[in-house]
């Protein structure tokens, strides 16, 4: 057992005072002498190819610049798997957020007239929006260069799945869907680039969530070497993972204007903009067919999942992937098939965002899970206390689960004490009538006023959902993080690293592992602003890898300077090898010896002989594996699991659902600042209760509906009742101590357990009623203006 000094205390936030003061500079409250700016111009079009572009109107006027494909020296064409979304679109619409040219002058209110000039002629072509027609020999093909518009297909193989079927006592088949979901950031997008004196390159700054993927981009596109491509992140007013692949593009777009302008350009983005060209969340159509037996062991899932991939590939193939692993979710089951697939229309293109993956399967297998147990009539956690994995127990992809805390029973059964989830189960189920479908009679259907009351309209129930979550990258890609730590002659230190701080409080966590390692303050850590020409490519900030990974890598560069300062002090005060040395509340000391220094002495006395205060840390995943045909192999290093457990209220007159209460359990290894990760659950569940009841992009012919948020309803601090966060600090190899992951599981979950707490509101089964509210709730088709928000 740790004894920390620091690691698992409350630890404000090192920027926190600068961004509630305004202090703090985001990428927009950044201006450079002599900066242009630029407005882009677009097709009111999904899908259309473009004959020609008449610039005639305006390509004499010397304060306004036309930049467009033909002045990228480089690609034009990029993306992380697939080569196909344009910087510039000029040949071809996709979707109605691609740009066909940029604008660049000193007025921007004399570029959006500019914009109105340019003239384009183009032939429109059939439009393709639904995914499940997307597959079909006659659907409309959205690149060419592609024989059909599957994006990606994986395929997962266990057992015998037919054998599995045969077998089962009763066999359950759902569709479940999930919308497209906008990232909602409070800040739009920004970037501003500028070309470096002496032919250095080029300098960009912005609201990039990935700095060094942005400079490989632009690296691409312009034709020049990474090292002439730097890129500073500003402060990040949110990303949630939006801010990847969009400002790729627009850091490209700025830098390609800065090399022909030989000047400062800015790009900022309205919200209309904002929503109308970023990637959403990936809408999921989810088959389950799941075989299971009386005492409600789960005998066989077959699984048929598609994605709408939209216009671009994108993070598609690194979506579904992880799809796949989790779609059965936490339970061990012999036979399985699954069939995941990402596929392209023209709809608004679809990538990262929290949760990567996992919280569309999460919605349907957990939902199916509780409709198993009321077929069963046996409680929900029962039949996942039944099938739920345990250590030793193997994953669909055939891992064996060991080697860390396997505790999803634990983290569940810590929300069920703490919610009193079996008792207000059975009560809130027994305080209305078993309405809808006898288990063993379709034809029992009750009518609406046998079992409505009158006077009474809402009812509570309860529901929970579990999970269990790969950590880090897995078998996506290379999984590896920098550090550089820098201890000054007074003690206070430079600390950065590779991966970014996009608002979840990275910059303190590692602050706080420096601080634990050498003994000191956090005061006295001193972090860093993300710039690409001072720290190694550290893999994308994305996938909750940061505490696990970078901060792995933050130890290790503390610990390689306090073996140094070690071994200084151990000379200096001839002590043993067995002598132990002690680095806590800014001394170090030697207990046998009775010797204490202050570690701003040490470090002048070191640095004073010629010790290298300064180490860059480096920490590597272990080995993971993956057989593409049959989706086998160990897919994390390590996971962590989760339980969440929501109380509702549910107005069957209005369909108005109000939340009472979330209990979310997490197991994130060890709780670097509680605090901190506190903060993660409030946001997390805030924004997983989102998805579940408020939020959707809904599209006509392709183009968004909602373009603000005025009528995106994203909920606050006001639409969710009390957050109740626990944490169950699991043993892991790991990581920082056995820190790992948290930010993506704490939203996972809530929208599947919400759904089912809505289902136990409202009754046993509810199919073919007057007042359907089960489909109305659970897919999302109750009207915006009908959705009250406050209490009821």
């Amino acid at each position: 057992m740790n004894n920390f000094n620091i690691v698992g205390k409350n630890v404000i936030r090192q920027d926190g005072l600068e961004k509630v003061t305004g202090e703090a500079k985001f990428a927009d409250d950044y201006s450079f002498p002599n900066q242009l700016y630029s407005m882009m111009v677009r097709l009111s079009v999904a899908h259309a190819n473009i004959k020609s572009i008449d610039y005639s109107s305006i390509e004499n006027d010397p304060e306004i610049i036309i930049i467009d494909s033909r002045d990228i020296p480089g690609a034009n064409y990029i993306g992380a798997i697939r080569q196909d979304q344009p910087i510039f679109a000029d040949q071809k619409i996709r979707t109605y957020g691609d740009v066909v040219c940029m604008l660049v002058g000193s007025d921007p209110e004399k570029l959006e007239l500019a914009g109105k000039q340019v003239k384009i002629n183009f032939e429109t072509l059939p439009t393709l929006t639904d995914p499940l027609k997307s597959l079909k020999k006659d659907a409309p093909l959205i690149h060419e260069q592609y024989k059909d518009n599957l994006i990606v297909h994986y395929p997962l193989r266990k057992g015998d799945i037919e054998k599995g079927f045969s077998e089962c006592d009763h066999i359950l088949e759902q569709t479940y869907t999930t919308p497209f979901i906008e990232h909602g950031y409070i800040e739009p997008e920004a970037v501003i680039a500028l070309l470096r004196e002496g032919n250095k390159g080029v300098h960009i700054i912005g609201s990039i969530q990935n700095p060094h993927t942005t400079q490989k981009v632009v690296a691409t596109v312009l034709g020049w070497p990474l090292a002439k491509v730097r890129i500073q992140q500003a402060e990040l007013g949110g990303s949630f993972g939006g801010k990847d692949d969009t400002m790729n593009i627009l850091s490209a777009r700025a830098a390609v204007a800065a090399l022909k302008t030989k000047r400062p350009v800015k790009i900022r983005y309205s919200r209309e903009e904002s929503i109308l060209e970023s990637y959403k969340r990936h809408p999921y159509t989810m088959h389950y067919k799941v075989g299971y037996n009386n005492d409600g062991k789960l005998i066989a899932m077959k699984i048929d999942i598609l994605a709408d991939g939209g216009a671009y590939a994108s993070m598609s193939p690194f979506v579904t992937w992880r799809t796949v692993v989790q779609a059965t979710g936490p339970y061990e089951i012999e036979n399985v098939w699954t069939d995941v697939r990402a596929v392209y229309t023209n709809n608004p293109y679809t990538g990262a965002m929290r949760g990567f993956g996992s919280p569309q399967p999460i919605f349907a297998q957990e939902s199916i899970m509780d409709e198993i147990a009321i077929r069963l009539d046996i409680s929900p956690d029962t039949v996942r206390r039944i099938n739920g994995f345990k250590t030793g127990s193997v994953t669909a992809s055939g891992q064996k689960l060991h080697d860390h805390d396997v505790n999803l029973i634990t983290v569940m059964d810590r929300a069920i004490q703490e919610s009193g989830f079996q008792e207000k189960w059975k009560l809130f189920k027994s305080q209305k009538p078993e309405f809808g479908i006898a288990p063993d009679r379709d034809d029992l259907i009750l009518k609406k006023d046998e079992f409505i009351d009158p006077d009474k309209t809402v009812y509570k129930g309860i529901g929970l959902a579990v999970s269990f979550r790969g950590s880090s990258l897995g078998a996506e890609g290379i999984d590896t993080a920098a550090a550089y730590l820098s201890v000054q002659a007074d003690g206070s230190a430079y600390l950065l690293c590779g991966l970014a701080e996009n608002g979840q409080g990275l910059r303190t966590t590692f602050s706080i592992i420096a601080a634990e390692v050498l003994g000191i303050s956090v005061d006295d850590i001193f972090y860093l602003d993300h710039d690409t020409s001072v720290i190694p490519d550290s893999g994308p900030t994305v996938a909750s890898r940061s505490t696990v990974m970078g901060g792995g890598a933050v130890k290790n560069a503390a610990e390689k300077v306090r073996t140094a300062l070690q071994k200084f002090l151990t000379e200096k005060w001839e002590l043993s090898e067995n002598d132990e040395l002690l680095f806590a509340g800014n001394k170090v000391s030697c207990k046998r010896k009775n010797k204490q220094i202050g570690f701003s002495e040490l470090c002048g006395l070191a640095r004073n002989k010629g010790v290298n205060l300064a180490a860059l840390g480096w920490y590597a995943g272990p080995q993971v594996d993956w057989e593409e045909e049959t989706g086998q192999g160990d897919a994390y290093f390590t996971y962590v699991y989760g339980c969440q457990v929501a109380e509702v209220s549910v107005n069957i007159s209005t369909g108005q659902v109000a939340i009472d209460r979330i209990v979310a359990v997490h197991d994130p290894g060890t709780v670097i600042n509680k605090v901190g990760a506190e903060g993660q659950v409030f946001g997390g569940v805030t924004q997983g209760a989102g998805y579940g009841l408020w939020e959707e992009i809904s599209t006509h012919q392709g183009m968004p509906r909602e373009l603000n948020f005025d009528e995106y309803l994203v909920p606050t601090s006001k639409d969710i009742g009390k957050i109740v966060p626990i944490f169950v600090q699991g043993k892991e190899k790991y990581g920082p101590w056995g820190a790992k992951s948290l930010g993506e599981p704490t939203l996972e979950l809530t929208a599947a357990a919400l759904a089912n707490a809505i289902r136990n509101a409202i009754g046993k089964r509810f199919y073919n009623l007057p007042l359907n509210l089960e489909e109305i709730i659970l897919q999302r088709k109750l009207r915006k203006e009908d959705l009250q928000r406050g209490s009821m």
